[in-house]
Parts: C-alpha cells; structure tokens; sequence
C-alpha cells in the first residue's frame, strides 16, 4: 500500500503542472475546440477489472470513442487512437466516410491508430505503460506543446501515462476519483442542496452494512426494498435488492442479524452474480445502503456537463435513460432529450453539482444520474442517484450527433438545434444483443447497411451510426445511436434496424439447421 502511494506521490505534482499548462493554453471552450493541435485518445475503460468481466466484450467498448474520428473534419487536428487490439480495417473506413467536407485520404493521413496486441484482462492504459517502446513511438507522432490526452476515465493509471508521455491530461485529477463514487456523490449532493434518497454512510465489512441497512429500515419502516450498492459499481452492475416485504419486522437491536442472515437472497443486477463474489468485494470497494424509490410513474434521466479549462460549467445534453436488469438497474441506453416536463429542472441540478465539482479542481465530463417520480399532487419529485466523473453511455452518441450536425444544445429550451434550426432527437444504445447476431463479420454489417440504407444521412441529418462493431461477431452484441428529426422518427429508425437485423439473420438461423441436419 505504501508502495503505491509512493508512485502516486512521485507522479502527482508533475501532472498537475502539466494540467496547469492545459489551463492556461485553452481559456475559451471555442479555443479548446477548434485548435490546432494533437489528440491522444486513450479509450481505456481503467475500471475494477472484476467488475469489468460482468460486461460481456469488455475491451471492446474501447471503440465507443471512435466518434473522436469525427473531429478530423477539422483539417488542423490529428488524431492518435490507442486499443488494445487492431481495429478492422473497415470499422475505422466508416467512421471517416462520416466526415463531411473533407476529403477521405486527407483525414486518413492526420489519423495515427496504435494498438498493445493485447486482448488480456488488463485495462488498455495498464498495457501502453508496459511497452516503453510503444510509449515512445506515440510521444515522438505529436507535437509536445499543441497536444492534449483524453481518456474515458482518469485513474492513477493515466496520471502516470501523461506524466511520462509529457503529455497533459484533459481529465480530472485521479485525487478527485471519490467524487464519482457511490458515497462521494452523496456528499456532494448535500454540498449543493440536491434532493438525494435516504442511505448509509460508506462501510467496509458485511457486519457493519447490515447494521447500516437496520438503521435505514428504522427510519423509513415504510420502506418495501433496499439497494445495496458497491461504492465503486457502475452501470448498476455493482447493485443488489434486498426485499423487505419478506422480512418480519423486529427490534433495531434484532434486525441488522436478520438482515445479515437475508444478505445470501439479494437479488443482484448482474447476471451471474453471487453473494459470495459479492461480498468479498465489499473490503475493497466498499458498500453503502440507499433507500429504493418507488412510483408507477417513474423514469431514469440524467444531465451531463463538462468543466472546461477556465473552471466554466457547460451543461451540454439531458437524457432519458432505458434501463434494464431484474430490477431496472442496469444501463442498456437513452434517449435524448430528457422529456420536456422535467428536462430544465434537470439541467439546473446538474450545474449545480457541476458547480461544486469545478471548485473541487474537476475537470470534462461528468454526468448526474437522477430518478424521477411522478406524484399524486401532479408533480415531479427529482433525486440524485449517482455522479459519474468520467465520461458514460450517453457520451458517444451525443457527441456523434453534435460532430456529424455541427449544430448546437440550447439551455434554455433542452434542445439540440441542427445549423438549419432543426431539433434533432435520437435514441441510442450499447445493447443491441441477441444470439442471432454472433457470426456477422463487419463486412457482413456494411452490406447490411448499404443494401437497406441503414446509414447516416448528412443531408438530412437522420439515420444511424452503429459503434462496438468488433463486438458483434463473437458476443452478437451492437451499439448504435438513430437519429431523427422528432423523437417517433428516431424511435422508428432504431426500431427499422433491428427489425433488418432480425430479418436479415433468420436466413442465417435456416442455413445453420439446415447444415446440422445435413451432418
């Protein structure tokens, strides 16, 4: 342990003179924006690696940031892309062939693409910092003073990268990482005055989160389900119920050892999960216990934001969440906007905690996940959940949108605007899984695409981009953001893909029992 605080000691002064410099280089977000300069994109997903194996073809969110492509559009800015295995050949085409304006071999020509060849278990920054050869081939492909790193996720892994790159991190300080934790947001979400469910405070053993989990009871007997979450859990994968409604109401002093005796029934939101991999977690991660909301009426939106080099708070996009698991935990998409009757106080909540991030010294994106209830007096009762200091599910897809659009986010209406005025709606997701997808290659997508017309079409600014393209031959998993010009139209693009999927793949189905007969 005191090893590692060495190595962080030895490597934090260094990277935040090197985030001094990004400060003072971009004062303006259109500076910062539209520069000529180098981008170093890490996609690394520098999460617990346990956790990770809950999500099947983990490494290949890498391609998630591919939407960083778009940026070549911008003929001053090269772009140097790091994965841990090489992108097909294809998948990195289609990205460029999104770039309006701008001749393919010219923005092929600023694109530099690297890769560890590593597929282990290893979060792709662990791999870059193994290979000092690697590192030194990418720090020798940019220009040292108009360069800047960004990355999914800022760990003390990414601090020592950038240090010993010489490169500047556009992220928050790995110090800050508690801010973005299930007890971290917590907090903050008291700083700042928003509204937030009733939970526990951080615990570190089985014993004293049930103690924790009694005393929540104990306030809110009318309590019907609990959360337990892992303090360093994300896309609700870290998350269990515990069913009150079967438990017989007893004495404080008897209900912790009730509870503690209930613990091996939670209903976890990972598929495969159990209490004793979940509980031998919770020394080194943590756990708290929340209170679950409840509502007929209720929806899973969230804001995100992003702190730019000045310390400015930009509230940049809302969304409706779609959710999904046992119990609705689990982030299998969005949709954006948020709905109108609740998009602008969201936005107001998430400056707010913004706000107290950036005097914190955060840095880029953050997102606030809230829950939504519809009551019986007509209004919306709004709670925070969760921060996330990092980027999450519903960054690439608006990003693709305000990339391949130009156009802009409006605070004061919620809306995106295409450079016509239009507003532009989308729905998105990481999850687009079913077994009859498994086998189709890349190329098999493209033809898929062209023979149907699934492809973005600039001129009218409607249609899909599809992401995670590696995953689909092996776990028949896809992610794909539809955009229309009313959120029906982009209801109806992303529900015309699966539909040519589904159809497109039954002559697959046939053709295999088919050879299975025949065998």
């Amino acid at each position: 342990m005191q090893e590692l605080k060495d190595v962080a000691s030895e490597y934090s002064q260094p990277f935040r003179n090197l985030q001094r410099e990004l400060r003072e280089s971009w004062q303006k977000i259109e500076e910062f924006d539209g520069g000529d300069c180098d981008i170093i994109i890490i996609p690394s997903l520098s999460l617990d690696q346990q956790e990770m194996q809950k999500v099947p073809g983990a490494y290949h969110y890498e391609e998630r940031h591919l939407f960083s492509l778009i940026r070549l559009r911008n003929p001053r800015t090269r772009l140097i892309y790091i994965t841990s295995e090489p992108l097909h050949p294809m998948i990195v085409d289609y990205y460029l062939q999104l770039l309006p304006g701008i001749p393919f071999s010219h923005a092929r020509d600023r694109l530099l693409l690297f890769s560890t060849y590593d597929a282990s278990a290893k979060s792709l920054t662990q791999k870059i910092l193994e290979r000092p050869r690697l590192m030194e081939r990418i720090r020798s492909s940019v220009r040292p003073t108009k360069s800047y790193m960004v990355c999914y996720n800022s760990t003390p892994l990414e601090r020592e990268l950038s240090v010993k790159l010489g490169i500047p991190l556009w992220a928050s300080d790995p110090d800050l990482l508690y801010w973005g934790t299930k007890s971290g947001s917590r907090q903050i979400f008291e700083e700042s005055g928003v509204p937030y469910p009733d939970g526990s405070e951080l615990v570190w053993n089985v014993p004293d989160l049930a103690e924790a989990t009694a005393q929540l009871w104990e306030r809110q007997p009318h309590l019907q389900r609990i959360v337990i979450k892992l303090n360093e859990g994300f896309s609700g994968e870290g998350n269990a119920i515990l069913e009150l409604k079967s438990i017989a109401p007893t004495a404080l002093a008897e209900k912790a050892k009730v509870i503690e005796d209930c613990f091996p029934n939670l209903r976890f939101q990972a598929a495969g999960e159990n209490w004793e991999n979940f509980s031998s977690r919770i020394p080194e991660l943590g756990a708290i216990a929340e209170a679950f909301i409840e509502g007929e009426e209720k929806f899973s939106p969230s804001v995100q934001g992003r702190i730019v080099p000045s310390g400015e708070v930009e509230i940049l996009s809302t969304h409706d969440q779609i959710l999904g698991g046992p119990d609705g935990q689990i982030f299998l998409g969005c949709r954006f906007p948020a709905d109108e009757s609740y998009r602008i106080a969201l936005q107001e909540l998430g400056w707010k905690v913004g706000q107290n991030l950036a005097k914190k010294g955060a840095l880029e994106r953050f997102g606030v996940d809230f829950l939504a209830v519809f009551t019986s007096d007509g209004k919306w009762d709004i709670q925070a959940i969760e921060i996330n200091l990092r980027k999450g599910g519903t960054t690439h897809p608006f990003m693709a949108l305000k990339l391949l659009t130009n156009g802009r986010y409006e605070r004061s209406t919620g809306l995106f605007y295409s450079q016509q005025g239009r507003p532009k709606y989308y729905v998105a997701s990481d999850n687009l899984k079913k077994d009859r997808y498994r086998g189709l290659l890349p190329n098999d997508l493209m033809d898929i695409i062209a023979d149907n017309q699934l492809h973005f079409d600039s001129g009218t600014g409607t249609g899909t981009v599809f992401h995670l393209m590696g995953c689909l031959s092996e776990y028949g998993k896809l992610g794909l953001t539809s955009i229309g010009n009313s959120s029906q139209e982009a209801e109806e693009i992303y529900n015309k893909v699966v539909k040519v999927l589904d159809r497109e793949t039954a002559s697959d189905l046939r053709f295999e029992r088919g050879s299975s007969q025949s065998a």
